[in-house]
C-alpha cells in the first residue's frame, strides 16, 4: 500500500502512533528515493520530539533490519558476539576489545558506524590505517569473518541500507539523541550480522547522547528487549562519559592508544573497560576463563597479532600497526595550560568532543570528510593535581583558522578547584544476564 509521506509526518508531528505497514512504506520508499531527505528530516525531528511506542519501535527496527540482506552465519561453529556502545569521546574500545575477544575463540562480526555529532566513530579511526578498507561487500565480509574469525567493517548498499542513509541525515539534522531512533539504528545494524549474543556499552553523561543514568537505563532495556525478542542474548553495561576515555581524542592517535592497550601499555580507564566488555563477551559466547584469558591474549601478543592479521585482510598496511608513528599527524600543535594551581574537577568530555571535531576530528556535514591526523590529547583529567601553566591538553591541526575558532571552546573543557571531587565510577551498573 502507498502512502503520504507528508501525512504520515504530520501523523508523528501530533503525536499519533503510526502502523506497521505506515512504518515499514515509509522506510522502503525512503531506501528507493520516493521519500527525500528533506522529507525524512522531517519526520525524524518528530519521532525525537515524540518517540516511538513499543509496537513502532518493534516495526521500525524490523523495517530498517529488512531493508537490506540479513546475514546468515549458522555455519560458522563459534559464537557470534559483538559489541556496540552507543557512543563516546575518545570511545576507541572496539578497536582492542574486537580483536581479543578474537583470540580468545569468539567471532566477532563486528558493523560499525562513523562519528556521530560529537562522538568519534570506529569506521574513522580504522581508515586512519593506510589501505584500511571498511566498505564491504556481503560475501567479502563473510570471508574476512570465516578465514579471521573477525571482521571491522560498515553498513555495505545491501546491509542495513536504511540505516546507513538515516545514520548520516540523524549526525546532519541534530536528531541523534532520540532513544527510539537510536535503539532503532544499532538494533537493526546488529540483527542483520547474525549474532547469538551482544554486549552493550550505553554511556551516560556529559559527553555521551544520553546525560542521565536513568535515560541510559531506558535506553538499555529497550535495546535488550529488541534483542532479545529477536533471539540474540543481550547485555548492557552503563558507562561514564563525564570525560573522554583515555587521553587521546581523534582518529589516527586512538588507533595509537589502542594498539597501545594491546601491548599491555594502555591508559588504565580504556584497559579496563575493554577488559569488563570482553568478560562478558565470552560469558555469551560460552568461552571459559574470562578476564584472565583475555590478559593472556594480550599478554602472549595474540591480540595484536589478530588485529594485524585482520587489517591485513581489510587491506591496510601492517607496518602502520607494527610502527605507530607512520600514523597520520597534523602538522601544527598548540597547548592549552592551567591558569592556576588546582585539582581537576571537570574534564568536559561534549566540550573536548565538539572543538576536536571542529578542529576536522569530525563531520558537521554527512558528507564531509575527516582529517586523521588532527586531535586532542589530554594532559589532566578528573581528580589530577596541577600547577599554573601545567599542560591541560595538546591539540594538533592543520587548519590555523579551525583552530582560533576551537581554542576558546578547549580551554573551557576544565575546571579546577582548590579541592578534588569525587571522580565518578567507570561502570555505573550492569543491565540484563547474570553478573
Amino acid at each position: 500500500m502507498t502512502h503520504s509521506a507528508t501525512r504520515l509526518i504530520e501523523a508523528k508531528r501530533d503525536g499519533a502512533a503510526l502502523s506497521a505497514d505506515e512504518i515499514g512504506w515509509l522506510i522502503s520508499a525512503y531506501v528507493d528515493g520516493t521519500v527525500p531527505d528533506y522529507q525524512m528530516s522531517a519526520m525524524a525531528m518528530a519521532v525525537y520530539f515524540n518517540g516511538l511506542d513499543p509496537d513502532e519501535l518493534a516495526a521500525w527496527t524490523s523495517a530498517m533490519l529488512n531493508s537490506g540482506e540479513v546475514m546468515d552465519f549458522s555455519d560458522v561453529a563459534a559464537a557470534k558476539v559483538d559489541k556496540h556502545s552507543t557512543g563516546g569521546v575518545g570511545d576507541k574500545i572496539s578497536i582492542p576489545l574486537a580483536p581479543m575477544a578474537a583470540a580468545c575463540g569468539v567471532a566477532v562480526p563486528m558493523m560499525s558506524g562513523r562519528g556521530l555529532g560529537h562522538t568519534g566513530g570506529t569506521l574513522d579511526k580504522l581508515e586512519s590505517i593506510r589501505g584500511f578498507t571498511t566498505r564491504l561487500a556481503p560475501d567479502e565480509f563473510r570471508r574476512i569473518l570465516v578465514d579471521h574469525g573477525l571482521v571491522l567493517a560498515g553498513q555495505s548498499e545491501t546491509m542495513a541500507p536504511a540505516d546507513r542513509m538515516l545514520y548520516a541525515l540523524r549526525d546532519a539534522t541534530a536528531t541523534v539523541p532520540s532513544i527510539p531512533m537510536i535503539c532503532a539504528s544499532i538494533m537493526s545494524k546488529k540483527l542483520a550480522e547474525g549474532l547469538d549474543g551482544l554486549v552493550l556499552d550505553v554511556k551516560t553523561g556529559a559527553g555521551a547522547f544520553m546525560k542521565t543514568v536513568e535515560s541510559s537505563r531506558e535506553l538499555a532495556a529497550a535495546l535488550i528487549g529488541v534483542g532479545e525478542s529477536h533471539g540474540v542474548s543481550t547485555v548492557a553495561f552503563i558507562t561514564s562519559m563525564e570525560q573522554p576515555l583515555g587521553a587521546e581524542v581523534g582518529n589516527a592517535n586512538e588507533i595509537r592508544e589502542s594498539i597501545d592497550v594491546l601491548r599491555g601499555e594502555g591508559p588504565a580507564d580504556v584497559t579496563e573497560l575493554t577488559l569488563t566488555l570482553g568478560e562478558a563477551m565470552l560469558e555469551l559466547a560460552g568461552v571459559e576463563g574470562g578476564r584472565n584469558r583475555l590478559e593472556g591474549a594480550i599478554g602472549d601478543g595474540s591480540a595484536l597479532d589478530k588485529l594485524i592479521e585482520v587489517a591485513v585482510a581489510h587491506g591496510g598496511c601492517r607496518s602502520v600497526i607494527e610502527d605507530t608513528s607512520l600514523l597520520p599527524v597534523a602538522p601544527l600543535e598548540a597547548v592549552v595550560t592551567a591558569p592556576r594551581d588546582g585539582f581537576v574537577v571537570r574534564c568536559d568530555a561534549l566540550a573536548i568532543g565538539e572543538a576536536a571535531g571542529g578542529l576536522g576530528a569530525g563531520r558537521e556535514r554527512k558528507e564531509a570528510a575527516v582529517d586523521p591526523g588532527v586531535g586532542v590529547t589530554l594532559r589532566a583529567k578528573l581528580g589530577d593535581r596541577v600547577s599554573a601553566g601545567d599542560p591541560l591538553a595538546v591539540a594538533r591541526y592543520s587548519d590555523e583558522a579551525k583552530w582560533e575558532a576551537q581554542r576558546g571552546r578547549l580551554a573551557a573543557a576544565w575546571k579546577l578547584s582548590g579541592a578534588p571531587s569525587p571522580v565518578p565510577d567507570l561502570v555505573v551498573e550492569r543491565v540484563g544476564g547474570t553478573p
